[in-house]
């Protein structure tokens, strides 16, 4: 294909950078007034479009709410459950039209969860995939860096996952050059992609990375061991190669440390997922030479919320979902009551400092109708001064189903774990935690592998501290739980982690079970852990 094959490529031919930016980035001028009148616009559009579908039928019980006060009193609060006797065997009768692709989430329990996209909807999508390259490359508003065949080392899983799906389904709308080959990016093999990305990016260069934000972490730290086992193959000896290693080599004696990926790559934009990319931002810009910039999105909603150019809270994209927000109160009554309904606050009613489970309804004929996700956001503040931009700032804090609580006083998450480690000085290769009971008491049990010894007590004691110092509830734990910590930790041997993935993968496991989950790991995968701790205590 040549580029002017590709929908968006040619207003980089005819816009200037201040046309381009209102084009793609012109959604964080809007006003929260502006931002709920569209949503409430397309809302009614969308009960227009599917309301006569078999699935929707099902879903509103046949009726066809004329107004969003109306949809959010009659149709009720959704799950997938809902939806997987209509489309999880890739049934298109009971949609509104038949799919441009199907894409999965990782399967978490064994199901997979299947996601038709509309062409309707991955046009809005492909739209916010070049803002988003555009922000997270530009310093200032109206800062356009981006160019077709810009080179994206792509660091995700493939299709039919969500990510992979995204940057598959992509390449038909703008000419970037993914880095392995989207052919070779399919590989199921995560660590063999890597390798094969960035042994490629030493050749051709990298203008763009889009990556989990601890698996950059986790290259950069283990750069300069990898410099020095760095076997001269004639691959290396290519005149691209060596003159890149011999720059990256001259820039860091002058600046008398060791070498750094920036000094191989000079990109512009890093664009990293996760809960732990606030806590790694710092690390990551110094490793590669760029701020991290921060994207939300689900396999149900490929871009849900992203990043202005400053790289501070991330905001909601206003067209391609309606938003509604369950408050903590209520979905925590929720998880008590099964039968309970929670209420739900829209996108001018958040509050800043609270927290809000998800739900949203699909635009563009998509199916899910107030689908409630799982996911838990916090308002960080109404709007940003800094930007001038006007749209709440929030960011992604956890799944409700992954939050250990303690004694009903405090809920400990990832993102707090990772925290605390953090502030802990804890240099580890993976953790996991869930809650477990003594006497009757619950507390944190966590399973850590580390990769400077230190011992478990120590551990404990430092964590505790943390805790009690970023959350003013954990306080109170001791008088609750009648014990000085809720912290325990297991220290696991040296390779515990990579023996759990190898054993998956030569098991033929899917995606989302090579690893135990961070939070709530299932009862097997805790067995699986110490079973092959024990493999390497014997080695």
């Amino acid at each position: 294909m040549v580029e002017t094959d590709f929908p968006e490529a040619r207003f980089f031919r005819t816009l200037n950078h201040a046309e381009l930016w209102q084009r793609y980035c012109g959604f964080l001028d809007l006003s929260r007034e502006e931002f709920m009148a569209i949503q409430q616009y397309l809302l009614l559009e969308q009960i227009k479009l599917v309301a006569e579908t078999p699935l929707a039928k099902a879903i509103m019980g046949g009726s066809k709410p004329s107004s969003v006060e109306e949809f959010r009193r009659n149709v009720p609060i959704t799950s997938y459950e809902d939806y997987a006797p209509h489309i999880s065997d890739g049934r298109e009768d009971a949609l509104v039209e038949k799919p441009h692709f199907w894409c999965h989430t990782a399967g978490r329990g064994g199901n997979f969860k299947w996601i038709p996209y509309t062409r309707a909807a991955f046009d809005r999508v492909a739209r916010y995939g070049v803002a988003v390259a555009m922000l997270a490359a530009a310093d200032r508003r109206e800062d356009v860096r981006l160019t077709p065949s810009d080179r994206l080392l792509v660091n995700l899983a493939p299709r039919p996952y969500g990510s992979g799906s995204l940057l598959y389904h992509f390449a038909e709308y703008f000419p970037y050059t993914p880095i392995p080959p989207l052919d070779a990016a399919e590989d199921p093999d995560f660590r063999r992609r890597t390798e094969l990305a960035f042994r490629l990016a030493l050749h051709q260069g990298i203008d763009y990375i889009f990556s989990l934000s601890n698996v950059l972490v986790k290259i950069g730290a283990s750069f300069s061991d990898q410099r020095k086992r760095l076997k001269f193959t004639p691959d290396l000896l290519a005149p691209s190669v060596f003159s890149r290693l011999g720059l990256a080599w001259l820039r860091s004696k002058v600046a008398r440390r060791r070498v750094l990926p920036r000094d191989l790559w000079g990109p512009k934009g890093l664009i990293t997922f996760g809960v732990d990319t606030p806590i790694y931002e710092s690390e990551l810009a110094r490793l590669w030479g760029r701020v991290p910039y921060q994207v939300y999105g689900t396999t149900e909603m490929l871009i849900s919320a992203v990043q202005g150019w400053n790289k501070k809270g991330m905001v909601f994209v206003p067209d391609l979902a309606f938003w509604e927000f369950i408050p903590e109160e209520e979905w925590r009554k929720a998880q008590g009551n099964g039968n309970h309904q929670p209420a739900t606050v829209l996108m001018d009613e958040l509050e800043p400092g609270k927290q809000y489970e998800l739900v949203f309804t699909h635009f563009h004929g998509m199916p899910l109708l107030r689908y409630r996700i799982g996911d838990v956001i916090r308002v960080l503040a109404l709007e940003d001064t800094n930007s001038g931009v006007k749209l709440p700032q929030v960011m992604f804090q956890a799944r409700a189903s992954e939050i250990i609580d303690l004694a009903g006083l405090t809920q400990v998450d990832e993102r707090t774990l990772l925290q605390a480690l953090a502030n802990a000085e804890v240099k580890y290769e993976d953790w996991c935690a869930r809650k477990e009971y003594r006497q009757g008491v619950g507390y944190l049990r966590l399973f850590l592998e580390l990769t400077e010894p230190r011992p478990a007590e120590e551990l404990e004691r430092l964590l505790e501290q943390q805790l009690r110092t970023m959350d003013v509830d954990y306080r109170d734990l001791e008088g609750w739980l009648e014990q000085q910590r809720a912290v325990a930790v297991t220290l696991l041997p040296r390779g515990t982690f990579r023996r759990f993935y190898d054993e998956m993968v030569s098991q033929g496991a899917t995606l989302v079970h090579l690893k135990p989950s961070r939070i709530n790991p299932t009862q097997a995968e805790v067995e699986r852990l110490l079973r092959l701790a024990k493999t390497a205590d014997r080695r």
